[in-house]
């Protein structure tokens, strides 16, 4: 993906495949949007490895995906599925391109730690990506220094104990319907090799419920911030 097709918006998702940052924050974006923020995505592969759909179905779902939850652009790194490499320089160097692009002010990016290889390096290479996007000196030819000021990290196949759980129960039924985009991912007729044996909706759902009960909710979506949490306004963290 080359940075001429992303725009400036105020958040930047990153997923290792077509449907991850789905699962894990459409809840949190479409929050965001219908806050007025500006939103995008970058998946790092198109997913042609997966048990269940072609490349071409699964770049159809992203994009019915994205138009759903009101994308300013999404991009694909065409980064081999199942191959991802968090030191991958060229891989690195198109993320900090895309991030002087489109100089978001919220990253969210996949958690290390997962059972996935492809998730555990995106996470590295995210990271990396979001260090040197805001050194003057790497790179200058891909565009003026930016690096966004808060990088959440959310979970994949494994769940953390999260540093904060954003309330999406407001927005559970949309966002169900964004993750029902994927339906090559849904209802399969074997499910031994899925994980805890569910479909990607249901996933969600049983992820959601959980981290809103720890919060006292009905739907939460998990995010884990690497080091203390900065906060200048406790009014904010109170509705004040």
């Amino acid at each position: 993906m080359k940075p001429d097709g992303v725009v400036p918006c105020d958040v930047l998702a990153i997923g290792p495949h077509p449907d991850d940052v789905e699962i894990a924050v459409a809840g949190a974006l479409l929050r965001l949007r219908d806050a007025g923020k500006r939103i995008g995505i970058v998946d790092c592969t198109r997913g042609e490895k997966g048990s269940r759909g072609t490349a071409a179905e699964r770049a159809a779902e992203a994009t019915a995906a994205a138009q759903l939850l009101g994308c300013a652009f999404r991009g694909n790194l065409s980064l081999p599925d199942g191959g991802v490499r968090a030191d991958d320089d060229d891989a690195c160097d198109a993320l900090v391109a895309i991030l002087r692009a489109s100089r978001p002010a919220l990253l969210f990016a996949p958690l290390a730690d997962d059972v996935h290889p492809d998730h555990v390096a995106a996470a590295g290479l995210v990271g990396r990506a979001w260090f040197l996007a805001g050194l003057k000196n790497h790179q200058p030819q891909l565009g003026a220094p930016h690096r966004p000021r808060l990088l959440l990290r959310y979970p994949g196949n494994r769940q953390p104990v999260p540093t904060l759980v954003v309330d999406v129960t407001a927005v559970a039924d949309r966002k169900a319907a964004v993750v029902r985009c994927y339906r090559s991912q849904t209802n399969p007729p074997e499910r031994a090799h899925l994980v805890l044996g569910l479909d990607v909706v249901e996933r969600a759902e049983v992820r959601d419920r959980f981290h809103g009960a720890s919060i006292g909710v009905a739907r939460g979506e998990a995010l884990v911030h690497d080091g203390p949490l900065p906060v200048a306004d406790l009014l904010g963290l109170i509705g004040g």
